[in-house]
């Protein structure tokens, strides 16, 4: 199957209310266009750097949206502030007051998921569960940033999902809108238990080629 067969397939397997985020990470532009002719719109990226010369050799692709998926240093924010509409990863409140005057100075405002680390996992990044709350508060308090959601990649050993499960719960508790959790091999898990954005790569642009320098 082609690329744009994939993307048509798997988004007519999502049920209203999920969007799909293709994982374009490592991929060249000219795949993002095949996804994007097929009707996909919301694509994810890990690596600031990788991420500008794509959206500049894409600039003429009207309402691509573009999602930061990876670690963000508080040094590669200038890059993304004003052009990217969600980020995935926000888990310290010094990359949120970063992104806060970098957005507010673009006069732009960026979707934001907590990234929680459920695993405890020491190599992991993520906010803890327990310091979730407290995070929360001081994001809706900074400017230029909307916290919309919880997110959580499971350690890769462990069964998804418990993981899933109390992510929902957590995001319940803390009243926020949305779930960014599932991946190729795990989404439909994941959807049925309440994911409201997955971050799908491998299942629609097929193996991964080496990272972009």
């Amino acid at each position: 199957m082609s690329i744009g067969e994939r993307v048509a397939a798997l988004r007519a397997r999502l049920p209203a209310g999920v969007t799909l985020v293709a994982v374009s990470k490592t991929q060249p532009a000219a795949a993002i266009r095949e996804a994007y002719a097929a009707g996909q719109r919301h694509f994810g990226e890990n690596y600031a750097q990788e991420w500008r010369g794509k959206a500049e050799a894409l600039a003429d692709l009207p309402d691509l949206t573009w999602h930061f998926i990876g670690a963000l240093q508080t040094n590669k924010v200038k890059y993304l502030a004003g052009r990217v509409a969600y980020l995935h990863t926000l888990d310290r409140l010094e990359l949120a007051r970063e992104l806060s005057r970098r957005q507010a100075a673009a006069g732009a405002v960026l979707r934001v998921f907590l990234e929680i680390n459920l695993g405890g996992e020491a190599q992991k990044a993520g906010c803890a569960p327990a310091a979730a709350e407290a995070l929360l508060a001081a994001v809706r308090a900074l400017p230029g940033l909307e916290p919309v959601g919880l997110m959580c990649i499971p350690p890769p050993e462990d069964d998804p999902l418990p993981h899933f499960r109390a992510l929902r719960g957590l995001r319940d508790r803390l009243g926020l809108a949305e779930l960014s959790m599932g991946m190729s091999a795990d989404w439909e898990r994941a959807v049925a238990e309440g994911a409201t954005f997955v971050r799908v790569g491998s299942a629609l642009f097929g193996a991964r080629p080496p990272r972009l320098t």
